[in-house]
């Protein structure tokens, strides 16, 4: 009897173990990239280029002259009692490297403390999409396990170098968790690094 008692303690951790392995290593597919070669004459980049970049915080290096993305985040969220409300966000900034063989792009406004956004990553014409956790120390970068519902990413070509600019647009529906839904969506430009 003790035998057997051990033997299913023992069955049943060695299963909540392998259980929780498997949920880290969770492979999070990566989507196609659509292409739009006039997507840098869209209307909206005309905009950006009157506007100079945002600064978030007041020691903050500002990188661009102009704008570099004009992107809406709608967060909503259910309060538990059957009601559900809505926090926006448009001051996000543009920000791409070249790291290796992937392209990295920084939706985001980061402001020294905090930041919310994206980082999208672009390898072999495909890209994969990260969602920032807000909640981190000063210079620490996190990201929240989402499960995207809606993703699409254009760009003006499938090639770039570093010195290129990249045109994009960005429409990307995701949940956090059970209670909340993140809406990103808009347009972005900026230099290669």
């Amino acid at each position: 009897m003790i035998k057997a008692f051990l033997f299913l303690i023992v069955s049943v951790l060695g299963l909540c173990f392998l259980s929780c392995k498997s949920e880290n290593n969770k492979i999070i597919p990566s989507e196609k990239i659509t292409v739009d070669e006039n997507l840098s004459k869209n209307d909206t980049f005309k905009i950006l280029s009157k506007y100079p970049e945002l600064k978030l915080f007041n020691s903050e290096k500002v990188e661009s002259a102009t704008r570099t993305a004009y992107i809406l985040q709608i967060s909503s969220f259910s309060d538990g009692y059957n009601h559900t409300r809505s926090v926006s966000f448009e001051d996000y900034k543009c920000k791409t490297e070249y790291k290796g063989d992937t392209i990295n792009i920084w939706l985001n406004n980061y402001n020294g403390y905090f930041g919310n956004g994206v980082l999208v990553k672009i390898f072999n014409d495909q890209f994969l999409i990260q969602d920032i956790d807000p909640k981190t120390l000063k210079g620490e970068i996190k990201f929240i396990n989402s499960h995207p519902v809606y993703q699409k990413l254009v760009l003006n070509k499938y090639i770039f170098q570093k010195s290129d600019s990249i045109y994009g647009f960005i429409d990307y529906e995701t949940k956090l968790d059970s209670l909340v839904t993140k809406n990103f969506r808009g347009y972005f430009k900026t230099k290669i690094k």
